[in-house]
């Protein structure tokens, strides 16, 4: 029961860091991307039609490219336009969701009957996989997972050892001053959120792929919001980005095992359980994390 436990809590943690980790980038840059549930609505709903006509590679980049798109989006006008964020952001995920799910109907019906398309199931490493307890929860992973286990050390690499790296958190503490060390504010933020939404829209993109195998209006359940407070629950860190992540995995996956326990619950405290967890968790680094100082301010 515990292997089957943290199995379930790295595959839910799988979208949830994808999206987190994007917009670490993009806080990173001195942007709160409140649009990101809106990309990995998009990311999801575009590798469904990719998935009918192609392969579940395509599936994965088609997700990638919406999600982009609703982030270069949200990029014009807070960027360029000079927009409010904070209410630009609200506006796309909004548009995204009304969108995703008008298209949704006419393509496959008003009653929007649930497809089933082929997933990428897990695919076990020879050895590590045999490893006690932690062996099938980090090891028999789609691929997907995997992916992850390079990414967080290398965008703590990239963040933390390189050039660009620097500028992108000179950006996030001070646009003016890194714009006079000859950084392109504009652009920088502009490339932090298209790929903080090509993440959110893979995110989207591994829940129809690798999860559910079906697109459902709402399939993101909220899991663009989960991933802002996943960042700042992370310490806007990629190591800490990728334990909150974690911990939101497990808290879902105590939901399953709680369920199948039967215990003579009403099944609404379960689903809250994840979020009651997660608030908890918030509310105990609250007042004791610094985000970067110029965050959501221009």
């Amino acid at each position: 029961m515990i292997e089957a436990f943290l199995e379930a809590a790295v595959r839910v943690a799988t979208p949830l860091l994808l999206a987190a980790l994007g917009e670490l980038v993009v806080q990173r840059a001195g942007v709160i991307n409140l649009g990101l549930e809106g990309a990995i609505t998009a990311g999801a709903f575009a590798s469904l039609l990719a998935i009918e006509t192609g392969s579940v590679g395509s599936g994965y980049a088609a997700g990638a490219a919406g999600g982009a798109a609703v982030s270069l989006l949200l990029a014009v006008f807070v960027v360029t336009l000079r927009g409010n964020q904070i209410i630009t952001g609200t506006a796309l995920t909004l548009l995204a969701l009304g969108i995703t799910g008008t298209l949704y109907r006419a393509v496959h019906g008003v009653e929007g009957a649930a497809l089933s398309v082929p997933t990428s199931g897990p695919v076990a490493i020879p050895g590590l996989s045999a490893i006690p307890l932690v062996g099938p929860a980090f090891f028999n992973q789609p691929f997907i997972t995997y992916g992850l286990y390079l990414l967080v050390p290398a965008l703590w690499w990239w963040l933390y050892r390189t050039h660009a790296g620097l500028s992108l958190r000179a950006i996030g503490e001070s646009p003016a001053a890194a714009a006079t060390a000859g950084v392109h504010v504009g652009r920088v933020r502009m490339l932090a959120l298209v790929f903080g939404g090509a993440l959110g829209g893979l995110g989207g993109a591994t829940l129809v792929l690798a999860q559910a195998g079906t697109f459902a209006e709402g399939l993101s359940a909220g899991r663009g919001f989960i991933a802002i407070a996943i960042v700042v629950l992370g310490r806007w860190h990629p190591w800490g980005v990728a334990l909150g992540a974690l911990l939101f995995g497990a808290a879902s996956a105590l939901q399953y095992l709680f369920q199948a326990m039967g215990w003579p619950v009403p099944y609404h405290i379960f689903l809250a359980l994840p979020y009651l967890l997660t608030l908890a968790a918030l509310a105990g680094v609250a007042g004791r994390v610094r985000a970067p100082a110029a965050l959501a301010r221009d």
